[in-house]
């Protein structure tokens, strides 16, 4: 739970409506000059009206120079940004023929296979040329080869599932998957910063939907006991089937969830259990395998495990990963199965070989290497970070680590002076964040070496102190420690 500093929280309450009157004070007198101007949409509705259409063209366009950045090369640890310029106030960008080398703390290029690898890219090539780009059909039609069944045993063998199904798209993974799988009568307990796919494929499904604070057991089991207590809505029969979906490492916060609990808790009250792994598998772990094997949780105890190959592995698409009955049943009914065209051919061989390299089963020991370095960078970043005065979220071990800037004026401002300075970063605000809590969003990679590291930390520092984010005391030692730092709670005040 994070409090936000009371100055913190007025300044930023102040910046947001200062924005919010100039732009109603601006679509004032816009809907005036519009009057006298002539239509061609005379009896039409507007097509796009309402809260979301004034946060886009008043606030979200005087930054959009800070999203969306085009770039020119793979996303490895330094890549191309393509230079812009706006000749209207930033409402119409247009690239140039310049690009900046910078380094990258935006992509999720995990265990760095996202560039160009010594086993896996030439293997993928050859799947390119036997294959093709896209099997142009679905699983069910012409769209299941070779590749894909073997991917689909190699991801089963790696989650520590009997078997499991993939899809071409990561969040099309959940926002299909759960309205198969749990209808009216049944009950979705969310926790309350769950990704958008989870929370439209809950709202898709039919199903009630509750919610429980973010990564709290207590509240969980709080919630299983009410609802299990009062039953469905107006009849009080009881519920169908429970399901309780989490996910493994969330995406704004960088923290693990509280599996072993959670599991527990979910035994006791007999609620199946949803993972989500985005973020969490090839990442973390011992050998990769996520939270389940990072936290010491037997997979037999997650009913349902999801994840994509969209971050440690290199690729594109996701995976369920379940029982048998489970797989087969949705092999038959998820449309993203029935009616998606099938995951490129050559995407599915850069998992499996990614998936190799990982295990060791390349013949070298690469693998090992990327996952202690990945988790070396992110612990040995966050530390650093926590000694200049920054606020972070999220816990030791994970390759995610939100910087809090809170006040508007502060986002742009960041992600700019960073480019300058050629350093890529993620800023992100609301909706995918609340109002008061934007941030940006750093994404560590075992691709970073040390030199990559403090430069960046050297940036991030100036900024920092430029922009004013620093919002907690900076430790009196300012030499940057190259050890790998000792393995603490984070607790946020």
């Amino acid at each position: 739970m994070i409090t936000i500093p009371y100055l913190t929280a007025l300044t930023t309450y102040f910046s947001y409506g200062l924005l919010f009157a100039f732009g109603q004070f601006r679509d004032f007198f816009r809907k005036i000059f519009d009057w006298w101007q002539a239509s061609n949409l005379q009896g039409y509705a507007p097509i796009c009206l309402g809260l979301e259409d004034f946060y886009i063209r008043r606030l979200y366009l005087r930054i959009q120079d800070c999203f969306g950045r085009p770039i020119a090369s793979s996303p490895d640890a330094w890549f191309d940004v393509v230079e812009r310029y706006s000749n209207d106030n930033n409402k119409t960008l247009k690239r140039t023929e310049k690009i900046s080398r910078c380094l990258n703390l935006g992509s999720y290029n995990y265990l760095g296979f996202a560039a160009a690898d010594e086993y896996c890219t030439p293997r993928v090539i050859d799947s390119l040329n036997r294959f093709s780009a896209s099997t142009c059909s679905t699983r069910v039609d012409g769209g299941t080869t070779t590749l894909h069944k073997e991917l689909e045993e190699c991801v089963a063998n790696f989650v520590g599932k009997p078997a499991a199904v993939v899809f071409g798209m990561g969040y099309v993974t959940n926002s299909a998957i759960l309205p198969v799988i749990i209808g009216k009568g049944g009950l979705i307990i969310s926790d309350s910063l769950n990704h958008n796919s989870i929370v439209n494929g809950a709202r898709g499904s039919g199903a009630t939907i509750r919610v429980f604070q973010h990564n709290t057991p207590p509240h969980l089991e709080k919630v299983l006991r009410e609802q299990i207590a009062e039953g469905q809505p107006r009849t009080h029969r009881p519920w169908k089937k429970i399901i309780v979906v989490v996910e493994g490492i969330y995406s704004m916060e960088g923290e693990l969830c509280k599996l072993p609990e959670i599991v527990a808790i979910c035994k006791k009250y007999k609620a199946y259990v949803y993972l989500d792994e985005a973020h969490s598998i090839g990442a973390v772990g011992k050998t990769g395998r996520g939270v389940c094997e990072l936290l010491g949780v037997d997979t037999a105890d997650v009913d349902i495990m999801m994840g994509t190959f969209t971050k440690s592995f290199g690729s594109c698409g996701g995976y369920i990963a379940g029982s048998k009955e489970l797989i087969q049943y949705l092999k038959y009914t998820c449309p993203a199965h029935l009616y998606a065209t099938s995951i490129s051919p050559p995407a599915a061989q850069q998992i499996i070989s990614s998936i190799k390299v990982i295990l060791g089963e390349d013949g070298s020991s690469r693998g090992a290497q990327k996952l202690a370095r990945i988790r070396e960078n992110s612990n040995f970043f966050r530390s650093e970070l926590q000694k200049m005065g920054f606020e972070v979220l999220g816990d030791n071990d994970s390759p995610v680590m939100p910087i809090m800037l809170y006040n508007p004026a502060k986002i742009p401002a960041f992600s700019r002076e960073c480019l300058k300075q050629n350093v890529a970063v993620v800023t992100v605000a609301f909706p995918a964040t609340p109002l008061l809590l934007a941030r940006a969003r750093i994404c560590i990679s075992a691709s970073h070496t040390k030199e990559d590291l403090l430069k960046a930390l050297e940036v991030i520092s100036q900024v920092g102190d430029m922009v004013g984010i620093k919002y907690f005391p900076a430790e009196p030692e300012k030499q940057l420690q190259h050890q790998q730092p000792g393995k603490e709670t984070i607790k946020l005040e």
